[in-house]
C-alpha cells in the first residue's frame, strides 16, 4: 500500500478508485461471505482514517465486513497510537499484525526501520490494551543482534502470536551491495533458540516461522499453507482461484502502474503435480502437516504411492512421519526442512512453484 510520508494525493485517490472498482468486479464473480480478510501487502495503516474507511466500505458492500472468522490489518508502529486504535476497532478490524522486527535500536537501524524500540513496544502494548488479537514479528540472524533479548522482551508484553523470520539477503538490495551475509550456523542456532524461549512463555510453534498461544493461531495464513482458494486484490497481489478440471489457477496482478491501467493479470493454471508439490512445500512447514486424503481428492495423486522411494529414507531417519492420515515433519525434520523438500522437488527439477508469502505474519 501507500505510506504516509511523501504522499502523492493524486496517486492515493487513483489507487482507492481502482481498488473500489476491482473489489466490486471481483465480488460479481466470487460472492461472499469471506471467512478471513487480511489488509496488508505493505502499510495499509498509513492510509488516513477516511481512506481506510473507503476500503472497508467497498469490501462491506461486496462481501460483508468484517469477515466471519478473522479480520486483520497490517500496521506499522509509526502509523497509529492508542487513540487511533479506536478507529481501527470501529471499522471492524479484530486483529493487528505489527511490523516490529526488533526491540533493539541498533538492530532496527541496521534493518533500515524508521521506528525505534520504544515505538515498537508501545504499539504492541497499545494494541493489547485496546483488546486486539495482536501479532508481532521479529527478524533473527542479524549481525550484532542479541536474539534472546529480542525474544524475551517481546514475549513479556503478553502478545499471543509472534512470527520470527530469518534475515534473508536479496540480490541488488542495499544489504547485498554492502556485502552483508547471513551466518547459516547462527541462523540455525537462532531457530532453535526461538522455539526454546517462546515455549517458556506459552507460545508454541505451529508453523516454521509462527508461534502462538493455543487458540491464537492465524486463521488467514492457514488458507495459504493448506492449499485453499483465496482472492488477491490490489497491485502485485496474488490469488489462488478455482479452475474447472484443475486444483486451481494462480492469478497475479501487475505492479501498480500496470494495475492502475487495468492491465490483464497473469494467469497460471496449477496442474495436479504442481499443486501436490506446493501442498508439500507449505503444509510440511506446519506442525499439522499435510492431509493425505485431502491432497488425493484435490489432485488425484496419492502422495505415499507417488513418493514411496523418497519417503522411505525420510521415515527411517526420523525426518517425516505419518500420524492420523497426515504427513508431518518431525522436530528434526522442521530444522532440516529445506533439505527434506529438495528430495520431493528432485522429481521435477525444471519447476519449483513458489509459495504465497505472508511476510511479517501475514498473519
Amino acid at each position: 500500500m501507500l505510506r504516509g510520508d511523501g504522499r502523492n494525493e493524486g496517486l492515493v485517490e487513483r489507487y482507492l478508485e481502482r481498488l473500489e472498482r476491482e473489489i466490486g468486479e471481483t465480488a460479481e464473480r466470487y460472492p461472499g461471505p469471506l471467512e478471513t480478510i487480511y489488509l496488508g501487502g505493505g502499510t495499509p495503516s498509513a492510509l488516513r482514517d477516511g481512506e481506510l474507511a473507503r476500503v472497508v466500505s467497498a469490501v462491506d458492500s461486496a462481501w460483508g465486513f468484517p469477515a466471519t472468522l478473522e479480520t486483520t490489518l497490517e500496521a506499522d508502529p509509526l502509523t497509529f497510537d492508542a487513540a487511533r486504535l479506536h478507529s481501527f476497532k470501529e471499522l471492524g478490524f479484530s486483529r493487528l499484525s505489527i511490523g516490529l522486527q526488533s526491540t533493539q535500536d541498533h538492530v532496527l537501524k541496521r534493518l533500515g526501520r524508521q521506528h525505534d524500540a520504544r515505538d515498537g513496544l508501545e504499539a504492541v502494548t497499545w494494541a493489547l490494551e485496546a483488546g486486539f488479537e495482536a501479532s508481532a514479528d521479529l527478524i533473527t540472524a542479524v549481525p550484532e543482534q542479541d536474539t534472546e533479548r529480542d525474544l524475551r522482551t517481546l514475549a513479556k508484553t503478553g502478545v499471543p502470536h509472534v512470527s520470527v523470520y530469518t534475515l534473508t539477503i536479496e540480490p541488488f538490495t542495499p544489504f547485498a551491495r554492502r556485502g552483508v551475509k547471513v551466518d547459516e550456523e547462527r541462523a540455525a542456532d537462532d531457530y532453535e533458540l526461538t522455539n526454546a524461549v517462546l515455549t517458556e512463555y506459552g507460545l508454541e510453534r505451529y508453523e516454521v516461522s509462527s508461534h502462538a498461544r493455543p487458540g491464537h493461531e492465524s486463521r488467514h495464513n492457514q488458507v495459504y499453507w493448506h492449499g485453499r482458494h483465496f482472492l488477491g486484490l490490489g497491485p502485485s497481489a496474488a490469488g489462488f482461484l478455482p479452475r474447472p478440471g484443475l486444483p486451481g489457477a494462480r492469478v497475479t496482478n501487475p505492479p501498480i502502474k500496470g494495475w492502475l491501467r487495468r492491465e490483464t493479470p497473469l494467469l497460471e493454471p496449477v496442474s495436479p503435480a504442481d499443486y501436490l508439490l506446493e501442498r508439500l512445500m507449505t503444509g510440511l512447514r506446519t506442525v499439522a502437516g499435510v492431509d493425505l486424503a485431502d491432497v488425493h481428492s484435490r489432485s488425484g495423486i496419492d502422495i505415499e504411492e507417488r513418493f514411496a522411494g523418497t519417503l522411505a529414507p525420510l521415515y527411517r531417519h526420523d525426518l517425516l512421519e505419518v500420524d492420523s492420515g497426515r504427513l508431518r515433519a518431525t522436530p528434526d525434520g522442521l530444522i532440516r526442512l529445506d533439505a527434506v523438500l529438495r528430495e520431493f522437488f528432485a522429481f521435477k527439477p525444471s519447476h519449483c512453484p513458489g509459495s504465497p508469502r505472508g511476510d511479517a505474519d501475514q498473519g
